[in-house]
């Protein structure tokens, strides 16, 4: 073969880390290798005329180096008897320690307020339709359903270009220029976009390890990959108490493995991106071809273990394709290198031992060493109240062998299918990850918020959609001085962000005033109005119109093409926020074509809709426009803001509150278009998205997930793949920190993520004993959210005939306040509820 290649398989949760080509040694490290015996397998193959290597660095922060090394053989697994040792001294000190990234990477990010802080005023009057003459629409009033049954909620809703009006161009300010061509759609939001960002240099973390290209740095000076695993003794915690972040040091090189024809010139490329994987390749130059196969051959299978100098040991895996490749006579060359002889074709796998000493760690990685995994799949179904999602993997190497995974909190929580083992690793944000044996896991929730709908909804009360007559007053007032304003000039901005949040607050205000305040009359009124102003965006014809780029495949603001200023409008043109930005938008067009089913077949309104909904949540993999869900990680459980920016600490999530917002809408917006898979592909979002964040987001007392010192704060503010900092991009003022993950407050979803006893111990943390009273929009916010605990205080709070239109921000109203705080239980006379409609 001409020039090789080293590619590494890329995914989430891999146990054992494998790589096709070699491996890294420092100072103060002792190895042992076991021979595993012949066995028939499926490998990648490499072919290289000079040697693959592995190199180790210590991983310990905090312990200082000793003076040697050493290398030591056994013959098999079954019979660990005769070993010898080889052994290197060294002056030269192994690197031990990283760095941490205390300050926000603010690339692509806004320091605005998540909302407009000015208010335009109302018009003098609002025009109500004469019911004499014209005959309003009516809602589709069947009964709503309290199950569902959909076999397969991942089968496409919509297919074909973006409707004509949104332009097409084929060129995107960040280039693709390390990414082989493919057939599917790129991902612009998952975990490996650091290899094809910027320089290339930041780490991916695909939990509990993370994995980076040395590109020449740290001491080994490799152009390999660097393996990275930090315990939670290694962390960075900040000042306070709760502590204000918790930070885990970057640029350790644990494992670093590399081929010898490395160098100055090697180029890393990318292909086969999913939303669950990729391959990365490693080229000893530019334009070198690849030399990696799959073929079905006999080999043997030899394991090296490297104890270093911080007392961690972590397991080499060997496998050869050749019968008679010498795997086990890999010897210690200088200080840092353990190499193999030239011509290895196979791949290697890499393992960390747990610190716990358990020994069953070590028969469970040597009896699945040999099998990898190379992509994943999902698939995913809804029967009564309980939703059922698999992830499967795509497995090659040893094919009698099954595959040791590791998953999160929230999947051994929910596990119904896997062999749960004793191996546990921590990770850098999501807890301790648990190895779990299974070549597909199922994972079951059981109560899916089916009967949430456009109403006000609580566990207590479910969905409330009549309240007392006092109430309905003052909706109907509130209704028709807000309905009063200019929702052009307020929803047609240079911001796709604060124009959702607009039209989605009309939208709100029309739904109380039309189902619960019984005025249909006004609230028709209203409607008119706001489908001018929504079809100002159909039409594409706001300040800054949609572009469809097919160079990532998506709809992006036109701002950036026309200013090159890459943080317009939260960074939208480079794919940050989607899911936050365009979930406005669904939620509004569920909720007019619900009060006006005739609107969803008119011109392209249905079609422009659910383009934005496969933009940031499409359903299947085989679409040519769009990826297959670019914001929500199946794996992770919710969805991740940052786009095309790269991160040293990787992707964040900053609004837990407006992912399940965008969750949401696409349940709705499923309801009102009667398309069953749809909505029950967004109630089994919601129920993941409710397990994930109260692990790793919301932070009851009772969190074991988070470290002690970290959950006083009750929210992450900003978590990121490698660190979490209670702060927002905008500020640390606790209402700025708490409310972003409140906004929009008391949706009909807010009760169901956001649960009384998380809400409880918030308020008497942070808001208790009048230092709710803050100012501005954020008062309004802490309130709405006081609803979903206590409904009178709420409700008292926005039925005050002195209350001031301040507190409220530019994404909430009055109406819809005093709507969910009276529906909970707020309003005087309170009455029964009665089932919510159905489209």
């Amino acid at each position: 073969m001409g020039g090789s290649i080293f590619r590494l398989v890329l995914l989430l949760n891999v146990v054992l880390v494998q790589l096709a080509f070699a491996a890294p040694l420092a100072n103060d490290d002792e190895w042992e290798y076991y021979d595993c015996g012949p066995s028939t397998k499926s490998l990648p193959k490499h072919s290289s005329r000079t040697s693959s290597k592995v190199a180790v660095s210590s991983v310990s922060t905090r312990r200082p180096d000793t003076s040697s090394y050493s290398l030591s053989a056994t013959s098999r697994l079954t019979s660990l008897s005769s070993s010898a040792v080889q052994t290197a001294s060294s002056t030269v000190k192994p690197q031990t320690s990283g760095s941490i990234i205390s300050s926000l990477e603010t690339s692509g990010k806004s320091s605005v307020q998540p909302f407009p802080t000015s208010m335009v005023s109302a018009s003098t009057t609002l025009s109500l339709i004469n019911t004499a003459s014209t005959s309003l629409p009516q809602p589709n009033m069947t009964t709503t359903a309290s199950t569902m049954s959909v076999n397969n909620i991942f089968v496409a809703f919509a297919t074909g270009p973006p409707p004509s009006q949104v332009s097409q161009r084929s060129d995107h300010p960040v280039e693709r220029s390390m990414i082989a061509p493919q057939t599917k759609k790129l991902q612009t939001n998952k975990f490996y976009a650091n290899f094809f960002l910027g320089f290339q240099a930041s780490a991916t973390f695909t939990h509990p390890y993370s994995v980076a290209w040395a590109k020449g740095s740290g001491i080994l000076k490799s152009y390999g990959l660097a393996i990275s695993h930090i315990e939670r003794s290694q962390v960075a915690f900040g000042p306070g108490d709760p502590v204000q972040y918790l930070i885990n040091p970057i640029g350790i090189q644990s494992i670093t493995l590399s081929a010898s024809e490395l160098n100055i010139t090697t180029q890393l490329t990318m292909d086969s991106l999913d939303a669950f994987s990729a391959n990365v390749n490693l080229l000893p130059r530019v334009g070198a071809p690849p030399a990696i196969t799959f073929p079905v051959a006999s080999g043997s299978t030899y394991k090296y273990q490297a104890k270093l100098a911080d007392g961690t040991s972590w397991n080499v895996y060997v496998t050869t394709s050749q019968s008679g490749y010498p795997v086990n006579s890999f010897t210690l060359t200088g200080v840092r290198v353990l190499q193999g002889a030239p011509g290895f074709q196979g791949f290697i796998q890499v393992a960390k031992v747990p610190l716990s000493g358990n020994t069953d760690a070590e028969t469970v990685y040597d009896g699945a060493a040999g099998a990898y995994p190379v992509a994943a799949t999902i698939s995913g179904s809804v029967s009564g109240t309980a939703g059922t999602y698999e992830l499967a993997w795509t497995k090659q190497g040893v094919a009698n062998r099954t595959l040791l995974m590791f998953a999160l909190p929230h999947h051994v929580q929910s596990l119904a299918s896997g062999t749960v083992t004793d191996i546990k690793l921590q990770t850098t944000t999501k807890g301790i990850a648990t190895g779990i044996v299974g070549d597909s896991w199922t994972l079951t929730e059981p109560n899916l918020p089916i009967d949430i709908g456009f109403a006000p909804w609580s566990p207590t009360h479910g969905s409330v959609d009549k309240v007392s007559a006092a109430a309905t007053r003052l909706i109907n007032e509130a209704g028709e001085s807000e309905l009063s304003q200019d929702m052009g000039a307020q929803s047609n901005l240079n911001s796709m962000y604060y124009s959702g949040k607009a039209l989605a607050k009309f939208a709100a205000i029309i739904y109380a005033v039309h189902d619960v305040a019984d005025n249909a009359t006004l609230a028709i009124s209203g409607l008119e109005k706001l489908k001018t102003a929504f079809n100002v965006f159909i039409r594409n014809e706001q300040i800054l119109p949609l572009v469809y780029e097919s160079s990532w495949g998506g709809a992006v603001s036109s701002g950036t093409y026309q200013t090159g200023d890459s943080g317009l409008d939260f960074g939208n043109t480079y794919y940050n926020d989607h899911h936050f930005h365009y979930g406005y938008f669904v939620y509004a067009a569920a909720v007019i074509g619900y009060l006006d089913p005739s609107w969803l077949d008119a011109g392209s309104n249905k079609a422009w809709v659910n383009m934005l909904v496969r933009d940031y949540s499409n359903s299947v993999t085989d679409d040519t426009y769009f990826p297959f869900s670019r914001s929500f990680d199946w794996y992770h459980g919710h969805s991740w803001a940052k786009g095309l920016f790269e991160s040293g600490d990787g992707k964040d999530e900053e609004s837990s509150s407006e992912d399940t917002l965008s969750t949401y809408a696409i349940k709705m917006w499923g309801r009102t278009i009667n398309d069953k898979s749809l909505e029950a592909r967004g109630n089994l979002m919601l129920a993941i998205q409710a397990r994930s964040l109260h692990n790793y987001f919301l932070y009851t007392s009772d969190n074991t997930i988070q470290p002690a010192n970290f959950i006083g704060n009750k929210v992450s503010g900003i978590l990121f793949e490698n660190k979490i900092d209670h702060v927002t991009y905008f500020g640390a003022n606790p209402e700025y920190v708490h409310g972003i993950h409140m906004i929009p407050a008391g949706f009909p979803f807010s009760a169901y993520v956001r649960t009384q006893r998380f809400v409880t111990e918030e308020w008497n943390a942070f808001f208790s004993d009048g230092r709710a009273d803050v100012d501005g929009g954020w008062r309004g916010i802490l309130y709405g959210n006081l609803a979903t605990i206590d409904p009178a205080a709420s409700y008292a709070f926005f039925s005050n005939p002195d209350f001031d239109p301040a507190y409220l921000d530019g994404g909430a109203s009055l109406t819809w306040y005093l709507t969910y705080s009276a529906a909970l239980g707020g309003s005087p006379e309170y009455s029964i509820k009665r089932s919510e409609p159905d489209v």
